[in-house]
Formats: structure tokens, C-alpha cells, sequence
């Protein structure tokens, strides 16, 4: 590997705001685009991204026992529908994770295993689970980057800033992070307003190819390469690699 293995967590407060879409497109981008041997970890009980990219495997509840050291992650480790990206899927288990987290006090569990599986990957995309938990705490601390998707609107930015403030008020470290307009409708005057307010943020556009998603249980780029939100991610993994890249030597 040319450089380091790096992580970039997809996260948000609030669910339904395009989080999973979010997370499945990139981890596409990093393993088709960018060539990077690349795992997709769906840390979210509801398990959306295992169903989007999945094979349907009946899986036991095991997510949980790879952070009570019962199982080694590489063994829940299995291949997706797409060439070049492996995915740990998310299963009912996962629901515990906070106070079993808790339970047990260790802070950077999720980091030790976050490098463990490094030495397999270049790029870890972590799906998130909603909300402020021990869970998002420990991604929030171990990842590199952190993409927080936002649907324009005044509550959302507020949403952003919250995280912000939680995490500049905790001691400790904590990844950058980037957030990201997407479901933008420029036609609508707020999300309009929005963009001015922010233009520096990267845009996913609402696009009937995205929600055709659950139905080809594809990521955009992979059938629909030209459509504006397939070219909005590869522009924004583009610009993670970018940020990626500048933080070589850090940390």
C-alpha cells in the first residue's frame, strides 16, 4: 500500500437524512474509482447498507461479539455484490452495542479494531448509528474524517453545529468534519438559501436515481455512472482522498 490505511465515518444526529446512501456510494467510489481495497462496516442495527450491498446470507447475531472479543472481525468479513468491496454487516445484536460498550469501559475498542482490519484495507467506511451514543463516540474519536450529510434547511446546520459543540466540549480528539448538502432541490427557495449561506459545502443532488437505489440494491455509480448524483460523489470522494491525503504524516 502506497499510504495508510484511513477511515471516514458517515454520521449524523438524526436518521433519514441520507446517511446509508451516503456511506454505500462512497465505499463504491473508493473500491471502482479509486481502486482501494475497501470495507464497508454497517454499524447501524437497522442494517440498510447490508441489505443495499449484502447477499442476503441469513447472518446469527454476531456483530456485537466482535467488540466483546468472542469473534475476530475478519471472520464476519465477507464479500459484497461489488468487485473490490468487502462489507461487515450489521445485525439485530448491534442494538446492545452502547452498554455493552459502556459495560465494559473501553473507549477505543472500536479504534483497535478499526486498525486491526486496516492491515486488510485501505479505506474504511463506517455506516454510522443515529444520535449522540457511546457507539457514535467512539467512531467520532477513531475515524479520519467524519462526512456528515445535512438536508438544507436552518434545523439541519443546527444539527451540524450541535455535534460540533459536543465534541469540541469532550477532552480528547476528535476527526475533522466535513459536512455535506444532499437531497439538494435548487428549485426550493430554502435549500437555495442554503447552498448561498454555504458554498463551500460539497452538493449531492435529490435524484430519482438515487431512490432507485433500494430497487437495483446498487450503489448509482453502478448503474447509472452519468446521472448528476453519481458524478456528485465521485466529485466529493474526490475531494475526501484530497483531505486524506493532506492529513499524511498527522497522526
Amino acid at each position: 500500500m502506497g499510504d495508510r490505511m484511513h477511515s471516514v465515518a458517515v454520521y449524523n444526529l438524526k436518521g433519514g437524512v441520507g446517511k446509508t446512501t451516503s456511506a454505500v456510494n462512497l465505499a463504491w467510489c473508493s473500491a471502482v474509482l479509486s481502486s482501494r481495497r475497501t470495507l464497508l462496516w454497517d454499524l447501524d442495527p437497522q442494517g440498510a447498507a447490508s441489505h443495499l450491498i449484502g447477499d442476503d446470507r441469513t447472518v446469527k447475531d454476531e456483530a456485537r461479539s466482535i467488540f466483546a472479543r468472542d469473534v475476530s472481525p475478519e471472520k464476519l468479513v465477507r464479500p459484497s455484490r461489488i468487485p473490490g468491496l468487502d462489507l461487515l454487516a450489521a445485525d439485530h445484536s448491534l442494538r446492545g452495542l452502547d452498554r455493552m460498550l459502556f459495560e465494559i469501559g473501553k473507549a477505543k475498542r472500536l479504534k483497535k479494531l478499526i486498525d486491526g482490519l486496516g492491515k486488510h484495507y485501505d479505506r474504511i467506511i463506517l455506516d454510522c448509528p443515529p444520535g449522540l451514543s457511546e457507539t457514535s463516540d467512539q467512531v467520532l474519536r477513531a475515524a479520519d474524517l467524519v462526512i456528515v450529510p445535512i438536508i438544507p434547511s436552518p434545523l439541519s446546520q443546527r444539527a451540524f453545529a450541535e455535534v460540533q459543540n459536543y465534541l469540541d466540549g469532550r477532552s480528547g480528539r476528535h476527526a475533522p468534519m466535513l459536512p455535506v448538502f444532499v437531497m439538494v432541490d435548487r428549485r426550493r427557495a430554502l435549500h437555495k438559501q442554503a447552498l448561498e449561506t454555504y458554498p463551500d459545502w460539497p452538493v449531492i443532488p435529490m435524484a430519482s436515481s438515487v431512490e432507485r437505489m433500494a430497487e437495483e440494491r446498487l450503489p448509482v455509480g453502478a448503474f447509472d455512472a452519468k446521472s448528476p448524483a453519481a458524478q456528485a460523489y465521485a466529485k466529493l470522494w474526490q475531494g475526501i482522498e484530497r483531505k486524506l491525503a493532506s492529513q499524511k504524516g498527522s497522526g
